[in-house]
């Protein structure tokens, strides 16, 4: 039998990936580096390759978890501590942020939560000293965390102060305490299929959603699910997938989509026929936008290019032209938590600057007769309602052309009086409340005359 007196000593499991959590997190909060960034391409941790599928999962879960509650995790602690979350090391922070999210909110035994989380303060030169601190205000958690959540009861707690404000303006306090609840819950995936939804709904263990979008609780990996080497489908969520689908029949026709990357409308307009032009300033966006396109079969034209600059080399004009703008990505907090934490009030005003050029650019590119479709994942007016109250004033030759319910497979709760739309997180509720909710949307649909 071989001796294994002198193998390296293995580490402890799960302290890896809750090292590495500890990495992302401290991206986010501290360097101001997107989630997705450090998840994925050619700045992912270089640690994640190392973890086995159910860490890397355990991994994304606990970083989303704790980005999603971080304001109630904030009162817990501060609860818990007589002098504060210690701030000479951050490690310390996050050991005490991944301990007390694993505690009050996942499937984790506390005694292996308390103990990873201080083993992870003791690796570390700064907050070692801390280690007796996270120990006992995590075993504090363990008995007090939850009494202390129930007695603020609200996920309000979760969302930067001023954006509650800007949404309670324009929504009032009743629908924000609801976007916020829709919020705080992982949400299910959400797939865009070629064909058959209620089949693929079956195939998927999941459901079809009244707008043909079907809807899965997402155990592991995207690319193990049936039909993705296949092609069948692509990840999209319900209310993003609503835009393109407002040019009505696209077949043969020409379509400009601005803004691209990473290519779900384009596909979408593909899929259903039109010769499709797709627009990105980003040649890593662009590049992504063929590996999906190539996954799916279908093929689009390209052009790396700023859209609100670009001009085609035929000077052709379309017939269609989807204007996804750049925006504040508000809607989307729900799916990427770390927005909520990243994005500031000051950034609204530059965007819809850059929004209104590239509205403008648009109707040149576009036909007379044409169609016009403008959307963001925002739900701050003036990257929605205002932008296009604006372009209506400026532009005598655009007129909107209202969306039916019919289009929207009757979901009167989705239409504004105006015929846009206009998706709010908490809209299309369900009894599970991880398989209801939309990312919050605006889409509105103009001809040109």
């Amino acid at each position: 039998m071989p001796s294994t007196r002198f193998a390296p000593p293995t580490e402890v499991p799960g302290l890896a990936a809750r090292r590495i959590a500890a990495d992302i997190l401290d991206g986010v909060l501290h360097k101001h580096r997107m989630l997705d960034d450090q998840l994925d391409g050619a700045g992912a941790h270089p640690g994640l390759k190392t973890l086995s599928d159910r860490d890397r999962a355990l991994m994304r879960r606990l970083v989303a978890t704790i980005l999603r509650r971080l304001g109630t995790l904030g009162h817990v602690l501060s609860k818990l501590l007589d002098r504060g979350i210690p701030t000479d090391a951050p490690r310390a922070q996050s050991a005490l942020l991944i301990g007390a999210a694993q505690i009050l909110w996942m499937d984790v035994p506390d005694h292996a939560a308390v103990d990873l989380s201080v083993r992870l303060v003791q690796a570390d030169r700064r907050a070692a000293k801390y280690a007796g601190l996270v120990n006992a205000v995590l075993r504090r958690c363990a008995r007090e965390g939850q009494p202390l959540i129930d007695e603020v009861k609200s996920q309000m707690l979760d969302l930067p102060p001023w954006l509650v404000t800007r949404w309670i303006a324009a929504y009032g306090e009743d629908a924000t305490r609801a976007m916020a609840a829709a919020i705080s819950v992982e949400p299910a995936l959400d797939l865009t299929v070629k064909s058959d939804p209620e089949g693929w709904a079956t195939r998927l263990h999941g459901e079809a959603l009244p707008t043909g979008t079907v809807r899965t609780l997402l155990h592991g990996s995207v690319t193990m699910l049936p039909g993705f080497n296949d092609g069948q489908w692509w990840v999209q969520d319900a209310a993003a997938a609503l835009p393109a689908r407002l040019f009505g029949d696209v077949k043969d026709k020409s379509i400009a989509d601005l803004c691209a990357a990473p290519g779900g409308k384009t596909a979408q307009l593909v899929h259903a026929g039109a010769r499709v032009t797709a627009v990105d300033r980003s040649p890593n966006r662009i590049a992504r936008l063929k590996d999906n396109l190539s996954r799916l079969a279908l093929t689009a034209e390209t052009a790396v290019a700023d859209a609100a600059e670009w001009q085609p080399a035929s000077n052709e004009l379309f017939d269609g032209i989807l204007v996804d703008a750049p925006c504040a990505a508000t809607g989307t907090i729900r799916r990427h938590p770390d927005v909520a934490w990243l994005k500031q009030e000051a950034d609204i005003g530059a965007l819809a600057a850059l929004q209104k050029r590239l509205l403008q650019k648009a109707v040149t590119l576009l036909k007379p007769g044409g169609t016009l479709v403008y959307c963001t994942c925002s739900l701050e007016p003036e990257e929605g309602e205002q932008a296009v109250g604006e372009l209506l004033a400026a532009e005598s030759g655009l007129r909107r052309a209202p969306v039916g319910r019919d289009e929207v497979a009757g979901l009167d709760e989705i239409l504004t009086q105006e015929g846009d739309i206009r998706t709010l997180p908490s809209h299309l509720a369900h009894d599970d409340p991880h398989m209801g909710g939309l990312d919050g949307f605006y889409a509105a649909r103009l001809i040109k005359s």
